[in-house]
């Protein structure tokens, strides 16, 4: 460890670069690059890079596959609800002109009915006129025949006396 300090404080001092067994640094590097690439050949690691790099792309073409299946299917419910809705939309205006007519139907029954209602009602409110006139008319003949009957009976208080009355009924004793 000594060594390796003196080293250390050696090289910043005049920098002087480590050799052992005769191999510069970059020499070292190079060897142990070379070492670590015939061990991953040695191991199939590029066999095994590769592999899982196909595994990997077979992967996401099948996804791929499956996610066009799924568009496609997803565009065949997108036209099948178009179609539903269009239907709905025609079933709707269809309702709707049916309901329209049986309002427009509905509204002419009631007028209709309104009117001979109306007819009705005038008619019943005519005969109350009629009944009111007609009992109006008695009413005020009952009280012309009263009123008939109290101004005969002054003026025959007023204009007979016993003596005219004594008259009156000898003469009608002769004409029987």
């Amino acid at each position: 460890m000594a060594d390796l300090l003196m080293l250390l404080a050696s090289g910043a001092e005049g920098h002087a670069e480590p050799a052992v067994l005769g191999l510069d640094s970059y020499q070292w590097v190079a060897l142990a690059m070379t070492v670590l690439i015939a061990v991953f050949v040695w191991k199939k690691v590029p066999g095994i890079i590769t592999g899982g790099l196909d595994a990997k792309i077979a992967e996401i073409s099948k996804a791929l596959a499956e996610a066009k299946a799924l568009r496609a299917e997803a565009e065949a419910l997108r036209s099948e609800y178009a179609a539903k809705i269009a239907s709905a939309e025609k079933d709707a205006e269809a309702m709707l002109a049916g309901a329209r007519e049986e309002a427009d139907a509905v509204l002419a029954r009631a007028e209709a009915d309104s009117e001979l209602m109306v007819a009705r009602r005038q008619r019943m409110a005519e005969d109350k006129i009629a009944a009111a006139e007609r009992a109006a008319i008695a009413e005020v003949k009952a009280r012309a025949v009263t009123a008939a009957a109290a101004a005969s009976r002054l003026l025959i208080a007023q204009t007979h006396d016993s003596k005219a009355d004594k008259k009156l009924a000898d003469e009608v004793i002769a004409s029987l």
